[in-house]
Formats: structure tokens, sequence, C-alpha cells
């Protein structure tokens, strides 16, 4: 049995895969300990898809032929050389992937900055790059800063815009033994959900109020004076400035913003406080909104007056994909070089570009994944190289980015099977599928894990760095001799002073290395002075709301059996019977009044467009429509962005009607 990380969430499980057969079995160790969700289960049905892609192919007229991967090289690199030599470095953008591993995504931003540019994004932009501007601001790193080990042992998780139960079905395990041991179980969401089952206090807000409801618990923890004074004295900057700005957030005011009531607000308020430690778990449904910096500063602020950081408390950011984690650790971030370092950083970028044999590196910051779209329309950018992302459907308002794809000189793809992206390709490239190589992968705690080869790469595919490496090469860049996996490893490993006395058989050989070290701001924040900074922020309403024309409130949500745009889940026949057809969540009052049943068919459209779906009465409150964002709900959300680039998937002005 091989070990292989599981190439779905961002949990991190471990998968025990038997070479002969593929069969799955969940790996005893840490961090899943024996357990596994649908997924991860029927995990390698996607190698045996019949769709993978099988051999390079090229576009000549409408036609798409196939080519040597001699000859694939060849084009690619000298046409990527000749819209260098016309417009510039910048004119070029590489997209990176939250689904290949740590070696993989290094060398896919070495190739960038290398070739001249910063245009180098993953999709962390669409989901947690909120969670890490917001956490470099209030503690200085941008990253969980806890194991899942610690929930356990906190009396109080708090879980905000999230759905364990669904999206993360190990993690709950680790919430459970929490409960089990006393803690008290806080949601805040939407909508109801699977989570809310095991919670002690249940809290459904209206969409995009998440910092009227922090910030009145704030205001609740100070007035009754239930902070930890000595925390906030010795520990962080910024307390008087909160206190002021919470003041007009009563309980009584955010009741009528939010739709909870004013006892349940401060209840919450004193649980979480008196419970004297605690975990703070969020996901996508604070984060993908206009204000999603903003809602996870309101958030940390909670943390920070109640000491709950380190041996007391942790903050949560789960990641929804398997390596997304590493991606952004790696450097795939246009504003980042590895390690979450600013480009601005002039020492540490000197010795990047030592170790990669070069006088220095491109320090303006890159185009955002969400940027890159108007640029393209613009004519600023023509060349685009994406490996294993799927904008034209994970994009909000994905028709805008399907009409850019067509503008582009040069769109290369290099996937494991043709996705609804690759249609506007030039150039095809078959990739390995998570077994088919080997790599580590970094989860949601920053433990990075080793992931074994199980069988031989399918047809005609190769490892995504193998591809890579043949890529830098054939761009003349320097430092792209590679033979193996383990020498890319050994090289980004001497990137991070905590790394550079491991070894990659040290790697091989445990349950993984947590990157700088298993727990964060035990002692002290990764800020100049150390301390945390509380960071007063203000209501921001959603860029459009419900009116007369769009009286709905559409949100998006994901379902336990399918996964990000469905290219892997839909190739799963075990999962596709387990879960069916999607369906669009209506209440039972907006249902009565507008004549729908469960499994009718409604057409749900925003300013964007329109889709249509069956629908099912559910758990959300009236004015809500919630619809799966697997599938096709991203041609209606809105794409205004908030502070980090991250578009408002969470909340758009919609109309429904019964088809």
């Amino acid at each position: 049995m091989k070990k292989v990380v599981c190439p779905y969430c961002g949990f991190g499980c471990k998968l025990l895969i038997d070479p002969a057969t593929l069969k799955v079995k969940p790996y005893k160790g840490e961090p899943n300990k024996g357990k596994l969700c649908p997924k991860g289960l029927y995990s390698t049905e996607i190698v045996k898809s019949r769709d993978r892609l099988k051999r390079p192919l090229k576009r000549v007229g409408s036609k798409i032929v196939p080519i040597s991967w001699g000859q694939a090289m060849e084009e690619i690199s000298n046409k990527l050389l000749e819209v260098r030599e016309l417009y510039g470095p910048d004119a070029v953008a590489f997209l990176a992937s939250s689904k290949v591993s740590n070696e993989e995504n290094y060398l896919l931003q070495k190739i960038a900055r290398l070739f001249g540019t910063n245009n180098i994004d993953n999709c962390a932009r669409l989901c947690h790059e909120a969670s890490v501007h917001a956490l470099k601001l209030a503690v200085g790193t941008g990253a969980q800063t806890n194991p899942y080990e610690d929930i356990p042992k906190f009396k109080s998780v708090l879980i905000w815009g999230y759905n364990p139960a669904e999206t993360h079905p190990v993690v709950m395990d680790y919430i459970l033994r929490a409960k089990k041991s006393g803690a008290k179980i806080i949601v805040v969401d939407v909508r109801e959900t699977r989570t809310m089952a095991f919670a002690d206090h249940r809290l459904i807000i209206r969409p995009g109020t998440d910092i009227v409801l922090a910030n009145a618990l704030a205001h609740v923890i100070i007035e009754e004076e239930l902070y930890n004074e000595e925390f906030i004295r010795s520990r962080t900057t910024g307390f008087s400035e909160v206190r002021m700005a919470v003041k007009k957030y009563t309980p009584e005011y955010a009741e009528r913003a939010t739709g909870v009531p004013a006892e349940k607000i401060k209840e919450v308020a004193r649980d979480f406080s008196l419970a004297g430690s605690g975990a703070e778990m969020w996901g996508m449904g604070l984060t993908q909104h206009v204000s999603g910096v903003e809602n996870v500063l309101a958030l940390i602020n909670l943390a920070l007056l109640l000491g709950y950081i380190g041996e007391r408390g942790g903050l949560y950011p789960m990641r929804g994909q398997n390596n997304v984690q590493g991606a952004a650790y790696m450097g795939a971030l246009s504003e980042f070089l590895p390690g979450y370092v600013p480009l601005t950083d002039g020492k540490f970028r000197k010795r990047v570009a030592g170790l990669w044999g070069v006088d220095d590196l491109p320090t303006e910051r890159g185009l955002y994944l969400t940027e890159l779209w108007d640029a393209i329309e613009k004519g600023d950018v023509r060349a685009l190289y994406i490996v294993g992302e799927n904008p034209a459907v994970s994009e909000a308002d994905f028709m805008r980015v399907r009409r850019a794809l067509r503008n582009l000189d040069l769109l290369v793809v290099q996937d494991i099977f043709p996705t609804r992206t690759a249609r506007y390709a030039h150039y095809l490239l078959p990739a390995s599928a998570f077994c088919e190589k080997a790599g580590s992968y970094m989860n949601s705690e920053r433990r990075i894990q080793w992931s074994e080869k199980v069988c031989e790469p399918a047809y005609d595919s190769k490892p995504d760095w193998e591809i890579l490496t043949m890529l830098g090469k054939a761009l003349g860049l320097p430092g792209f001799n590679y033979t193996s996996v383990e020498e890319i490893t050994a090289e980004y490993f001497r990137l991070f002073p905590e790394l550079e006395e491991k070894s990659v058989e040290e790697l091989k050989n445990s349950d993984g290395i947590f990157l700088p070290k298993k727990r964060l701001h035990t002692w002290e924040f990764a800020t100049p002075d150390g301390k945390a900074r509380f960071m007063a922020v203000e209501w921001i309403p959603p860029w459009e709301g419900p009116d007369d024309k769009y009286p709905f409130v559409l949100t998006t949500v994901r379902l336990i059996g399918h996964y990000n745009t469905g290219e892997m889940t839909l190739r799963s026949p075990s999962l596709v019977r387990l879960m069916g057809e999607p369906k669009a969540l209506i209440s039972r009052e907006d249902a009565e009044r507008l004549g729908i049943q469960n499994g009718d068919w409604v057409e749900v459209e925003t300013r964007r467009g329109k889709i249509r779906m069956t629908a099912e009465i559910g758990d959300v409150p009236q004015g809500v429509i919630a619809v799966p964002f697997h599938f096709k709900a991203n041609k209606l959300t809105s794409h205004a962005l908030n502070k980090a680039g991250t578009p408002e998937f969470k909340f758009a002005a919609a109309r429904v009607r019964k088809v």
C-alpha cells in the first residue's frame, strides 16, 4: 500500500492505495486518524476515467490535432518568447494550481519570475486571500495558527460562514471531540447547515451582515468587561480604537441589521468569553464578500479580546483545496515571494534570485487572478499558461472570462481532463493524476506531507513537474536541470530557515513537517514589535442589494459529494450516484408564494445571466436562494472585488421564477 495525499480538500487526509487495484483505505496516522469522506474513498476513480487527456494537442483552425512533446514545448516556448519580445514580459501571465504539488507550484512561479513577470497567481485569490491579508495585518502571518489536534482541547469553537460537516467532514471528528469534552459549539451562517445540528448556539444572519454581528459580540465583551485585560495590555495594540468603534454596535442595533435576537447575541458573547479558550474557524462564507478582509479582521478582534491565541486558542481559516496552502506558500501569488514574503523585501528577494542564479527579480506586483480578464480584454495580456485551473467555471461572472479567453494570442492548458477552459486553448498538455507522481503538499494547518507515486502515468501524460522542467529549459531559463522531484523539494527547503536542516527522507518517513512550526504566536506575534494589532472595522454593505426587480439574495454553497468546478467529481461514478442532480434551495414561504414544489424547474437570474435547475424546499431564510457552485452558478455571481482581490461570490441580487 502506498501513502498518498487526498486530491480534494485542504484538510490533508492521507490515503492508502493498493497499486494493483487502486482501492483506497484511510490512513490511521495524522491527520485523518483512520477517517475518510466519500470524495477521498472514491478518489482513484478519476484516474481510470476515459476522459483523460492522452497526448499533447494543438489547435489548427477549427481542429485539434495530436503533436509530440518536443514539438509542443518548442512551439509554446517560441510563442511565449515572441510575446515577450513584442509586448514585454508582463504581457504573459501564469496560473498555478491548488491541486498540484509544492514542487510544481514552486517551479511555475520560478518560471514566471525568471521570465520577467510577477503575473503568477492561483485560486487562493478566490477563497482565502482575504484571510491572508487580514491575518498578516493583525498577527503578522497569513496562515492557520494551530494544528487540528488542538481543537478538542479548547472549551469553545466558533464556526463562522463555514460548514465543515459537508466541506471538511473529517474536521467534524475534532469538533465533536471538543463538544464531548464540554466545549460550546457556536455556528454562524446565512442558512441552516448540517453543522448546525451539532451546535449549542445557531445564529442565522442576514447575508452580508457579518461585521455587524462580530462588532456586537465585541461590544458585549467590552461593556461587560469579559475581555482578557492582561493579554490585551501585554501583547496587543489598538484596543482603544476598537473599543470606540464598537460602541454603536449594540445588540439591539445588531438585531435590526442581522436578524439575530439581542439576547442571543449577549448569551453567545458570554458563553464564548467565559469558556476560557476557543478556536475560531471560518470559510468562504466570510471571505467572499467585498468586505471579506474586514470580516476576517472583525473575527480576529474577538480572539484578541479574549486572548484566544497560542495555547488558549487558534485561528483556523479552513482551506478548500488539497494544496491551496502550499501553492500560496511556494510563491504562486502575484504580490508575494515564497513564504508570503512581500516582493518589496529586498534582502529575501536577492536570496531567492541568488538561489536561482540571477542578480534580481521583478519587484512590481503582478496581476491578481481576478484582474487578468480585464487586462486580456484591453490587450495588456496576450498569453496565458494555466496549470490545473478551470477559470471558465470557477471565476465569478464567468461569461466575461470566456470572452477574455477567446481574445488571447496564446492559451496553454496543462491538465488531466479537457476542462471547460480547455475549449479555448491553443495547446493542451496532458498531466499525470495525483497518484501517478510523487511530491509534497501542505494542508490547512501548514503540515507538509509526502505523497507517494502509486502507478505509472496513463497514456502519454507526464507529471506537472516534468512538463514545467521541459518548459523552463525550452525558454532558456537557468536552473532547470532537474532529474527527480526530490531535487526540487530540496531546493525549496533551502528557502526556509525552518527547513534548511531537514531532509527529503525525513519528510518521507514522517507524518509531516510543520512550516514554520506547529503552533504560531504562543509567545509573540510575527509583527515588527511582536504585538498583535486590533483593527477597528465598520460595516461595509454588499456591492449590490436586492430591489423590486431582483428581490432575492443569491448565495453559493458546497456539497459533500462534489468539488469545485466538478471536473473531478462528475467523472467519479460513485459520487455522481451518491449526490444526484444539483438543486437550488428556496424557503418554504418563497416556494409557496411562487407556486414552486420540490423537483420543479426554476430559473435563477441576476444582472449577469440566468441558469435553470430543479428546486428543493430547504432550510434557507425567506428571500435567500442558495445554489451549489460546482456547476454553473458562477454565471450569476458578482465580480466586485474586496481588498484582497476576491470576488463577492456569496451575495448577488437575484430573481427566481418557476419554469
